[in-house]
């Protein structure tokens, strides 16, 4: 698909696949070291990384939705979006035939930043194993994570991308985290009783989410609700008595509908995450991201808001 017609979704070479053994080369011997490893070794496969089965999750609504609009582009673009260098491109491009995945677009900037031309190819998400990069990212307005991997191998739905969403500092503004975190918990209920009908501003991950919508709706406009390929989750730690209602009224009054929307009132996530398998769980807080990885649900932080201070402090 043309990128402005797309849903381009950007994943590093270190999210996609499991470069971790690479990666101790290059910090231990260097960048010559590490691309004659890489070279000599283009032809080993590349074991999956935590956002495999996340892309492969994407490639299956891709092959639905050209079923039912074999002319549409309107669908996800994945692009390698790595600061490798050139060389290492052989070794990437067999792994990625190896598990027939559909990647055409490569963006390998020989240890250049690839911020700036995650803006030029229109990047509606990046997901990278360097929270520096992401941090970078965030920062230029795009939506971002840093991966992380599962501590324990779960199965994955083949048939339904699964994607859970925190809500304060994900999908919605970090406004009201600020007065919890600032002012403590019963002040941050009598703001949002008090704020019930006025809309949260809207979070970094709030177009993920509006485009994995307008593509549900696709699947609706051909009678395919139940048999939906793409489900989504709000996995808050709100209490939906006390603090419930802004959040689902917001997303009403952007006109988007969560298919499941879970208030934990301060409760772990990590077990109904289980319960879930999202083949990714986007959050704020380094807390939620270590629980959902021990339990394994493979995790995605975003450093957005008023929670990075407290975490970094």
């Amino acid at each position: 698909p043309k990128p402005q017609n797309a849903i381009t979704v950007a994943v590093s070479s270190r999210a996609l696949f499991d470069l971790v053994e690479e990666q101790r080369i290059f910090e231990e011997h260097g960048l010559e070291k590490y691309v004659e490893y890489q070279q000599n070794n283009e032809n080993v496969i590349l074991k999956p990384g935590p956002a495999f089965y996340f892309v492969k999750a994407l490639e299956h609504v891709n092959a639905r939705l050209l079923e039912l609009y074999p002319d549409d582009e309107e669908r996800f673009d994945i692009v390698l979006m790595t600061n490798n260098h050139a060389q290492v491109g052989v070794r990437l491009i067999n792994s990625i035939n190896h598990y027939g995945l559909t990647i055409e677009r490569f963006c390998m900037t020989g240890g250049e930043s690839p911020i700036g031309y995650l803006t030029a190819y229109l990047t509606n998400l990046y997901l990278s194993a360097d929270s520096d990069k992401v941090q970078e990212a965030i920062e230029a307005g795009i939506a971002s994570a840093t991966m992380f991997t599962a501590n324990k191998d779960v199965a994955y739905s083949d048939t339904q991308l699964r994607v859970a969403f925190d809500g304060d500092a994900v999908i919605f503004s970090d406004e009201s985290e600020q007065i919890f975190k600032e002012q403590g918990l019963d002040r941050f209920f009598e703001h949002e009783q008090l704020n019930e009908n006025k809309p949260l501003a809207q979070g970094p991950l709030k177009g993920f989410l509006e485009d994995l919508g307008k593509l549900q709706k696709k699947f609706y406009a051909k009678n395919e609700r139940l048999n939906c390929p793409i489900r989504t989750y709000l996995v808050t730690a709100r209490s939906a008595a006390s603090s419930g209602a802004r959040v689902l009224k917001t997303l009403r009054s952007w006109g988007l509908e969560i298919d499941e929307a879970l208030f934990l009132a301060g409760a772990p996530k990590g077990p109904i995450l289980v319960k879930i398998r999202p083949h990714i769980f986007f959050d704020d807080q380094m807390f939620h991201i270590e629980g959902a990885q021990k339990l394994g649900t493979i995790a995605a932080h975003v450093p957005y808001g008023v929670a990075q201070k407290y975490h970094k402090s």
